[in-house]
């Protein structure tokens, strides 16, 4: 009797690859967005991928780049580069104050490499060494490459809210500072020992900024003056002269109870023998020469003044009679 036979060995079972525009798009979403064609190809045909392109569910950003539309930027640019993202771009994405945000992804890449072609616009810097962390310049060298390349207040703007959010350490800011060369390590280093995370906002650092630009460093951030009665921190004070700067945005001081709350506090300064100048953003910003002329007058000792000499009087049957 015949034996029957044994069936062979079952074929492997080959995972159907994703083929379907929309489908593509999900993959290229669980890649937060962005993928090469490599990657892609992992997972997905290239007849699908080519589908999806046409489809206009993905979008090819550079040679061998997708990304979902539309692409993120700054993260789609530094990808489509081969570089990170940097400067103002990563100051942001790491929640650091800038003055004015990027209208151009900011990336850099490595020296010698050439500039891809590519849908989306950036501004390219080129280094031999960038330290990262998950696509963009670590916090340390954002702060770095903000002093160098942005004005002197603008790169006091992104390291003192670096300081003030606990993102750095002062001494390794110096430390760093102290070891870098080339165009640009001098204003870094400048940065570096002004940088104070006492500042509370942007426009204070700007402040500061243009006082230390005119020689004024005497300067302290949030002093406090305090009594058993009164408590009050002052922007930018002068202990020695009791002079008190601040610096206002309407956005802190546009109401009702703000306004009481301010006139107050500037009696109780008044009071306590303090000089109080009060400077808008306007002033700031657009105007420093004259923030620097008040200051100037202000630090000045007072003019020797002859004091007018007052002749008392008194009323008698309705006339005043000089005594």
């Amino acid at each position: 009797m015949d034996n029957p036979r044994r069936p062979g060995p079952k074929s492997a079972t080959i995972s159907p690859m994703v083929v379907s525009p929309t489908a593509v798009a999900q993959v290229l979403g669980s890649a937060n967005g962005l993928a090469t064609f490599a990657e892609l190809r992992a997972s997905v045909s290239g007849d699908a991928i080519r589908k999806a392109l046409a489809a206009g569910s993905i979008q090819r950003i550079a040679k061998g780049v997708c990304a979902l539309p539309p692409a993120r930027d700054p993260d789609a640019a530094a990808r489509a580069q081969g570089g990170v993202v940097s400067h103002s771009s990563a100051a942001v994405l790491h929640g650091f104050d800038v003055l004015e945000a990027p209208t151009t992804a900011q990336v850099t890449v490595p020296r010698g490499q050439h500039r891809r072609a590519s849908t989306l616009a950036c501004d390219l810097y080129w280094a031999d060494d960038v330290p990262a962390f998950d696509g963009r310049t670590t916090k340390l060298r954002t702060v770095l490459d903000c002093a160098r390349a942005l004005p002197f207040a603008d790169g006091l703007c992104v390291a003192d809210s670096a300081l003030r959010k606990g993102a750095i350490q002062r001494d390794r800011l110096m430390t760093a500072a102290a070891g870098l060369a080339g165009p640009g390590s001098a204003r870094v280093r400048r940065v570096a020992a002004a940088a104070d995370g006492r500042a509370e906002s942007p426009l204070e650092s700007v402040l500061r900024a243009r006082l230390l630009e005119a020689g004024f460093d005497e300067f302290v951030p949030q002093w406090v003056v305090r009594d058993k009665t009164f408590s009050a921190r002052i922007d930018l004070a002068q202990p020695r002269l009791k002079l008190a700067l601040e610096a206002d945005s309407f956005a802190h001081h546009g109401s009702r109870s703000a306004l009481t709350r301010d006139c107050r506090r500037h009696a109780n300064l008044t009071i306590r023998g303090w000089r109080l100048i009060r400077f808008s953003w306007e002033d700031v910003m657009l105007d420093p020469g004259w923030v620097v002329d008040v200051v100037t007058k202000a630090l000045q000792p007072p003019s020797h003044q002859s004091t007018p000499v007052v002749t008392p009087v008194r009323l008698t049957g309705g006339a005043a009679v000089r005594v």
